[in-house]
């Protein structure tokens, strides 16, 4: 890649960054808006500096409990994504229970699971399993319904066994729609983690947040939003690049 592309991919998010930052400047200053509903952004860097350890404390657990629960919620929503393809029954029972997952909001289930699992990290996993759970069982069951007619008419002539045409065709057909619901996931995964920090947690970001705000320590807690903010970006970065990596006879239409 040339240096000009590099400048050119690199410029781009950095003046938007500068122009929100510019933004946020202009806002608190002529807006007179008091610094403890809205923290110049010289303040929040100050925070930043200031309580680099301590935010680097609770980003880390907060991305802990993020990477495993996306981990885990992408193992069970892709094996029941297969199992829904491969049996009709168990399609019929589950379905439901896929949908009804999306039923009830996140935050009514936190203070159940701080219950059930406790206020150390299990329950802020199970949180983060349960966000991502029904974008990536969704979107990979679909790309398992959706394989080309043309590949499964070849099978049926070549008499490929159910199980065989499973592995063999629509899998590597739903690829690309599991790696859609897997980028989602990226994305979402942090709110689970962060939700499950403010119900009842003794470290990580959604703490730190929480406890701030108690404080008024309004800058602390739009430093440790940046980092939420960050962290959720770099995460979701991370997962498309090795995505694009491992797909890689997947057109990319991206524009530089």
């Amino acid at each position: 890649m040339s240096a000009g592309r590099i400048a050119a991919r690199l410029g781009r998010p950095v003046g938007t960054l500068c122009g929100l930052g510019l933004l946020w400047w202009g806002i608190v200053r002529l807006g007179g808006v008091p610094p403890y509903l809205l923290p110049p952004p010289g303040s929040v860097a100050r925070a930043l500096w200031a309580q680099r350890g301590l935010l680097a404390g609770a980003a880390g657990t907060t991305l802990l409990e993020t990477v495993l629960g996306l981990l885990l919620g992408t193992a069970g929503g892709g094996a029941l994504a297969l199992l829904m393809m491969a049996s009709a029954p168990v399609r019929r029972w589950m379905m439901p229970l896929v949908l009804l997952s999306q039923a009830v909001p996140v935050f009514a289930l936190a203070p159940l699971l701080v219950l059930w699992f406790g206020f150390g990290i299990a329950s802020k996993v199970v949180m983060a399993v349960l966000v991502i759970f029904f974008p990536i069982t969704s979107s990979f069951f679909d790309g398992l319904r959706r394989t080309p007619p043309g590949w499964l008419d070849l099978a049926r002539s070549m008499d490929a066994r159910p199980g065989l045409v499973l592995l063999r065709l629509r899998l590597p057909a739903a690829l690309p729609a599991f790696a859609t619901g897997l980028r989602v996931a990226a994305a979402i995964a942090p709110l689970g983690a962060v939700v499950g920090e403010w119900v009842g947690a003794s470290s990580g970001l959604g703490f730190l947040m929480q406890t701030a705000n108690t404080r008024f320590e309004t800058d602390l807690m739009f430093a440790a939003l940046l980092v939420l903010a960050s962290m959720t970006v770099l995460l979701w970065w991370g997962v498309d690049r090795a995505l694009a990596r491992m797909l890689y006879w997947v057109p990319d239409d991206r524009s530089d």
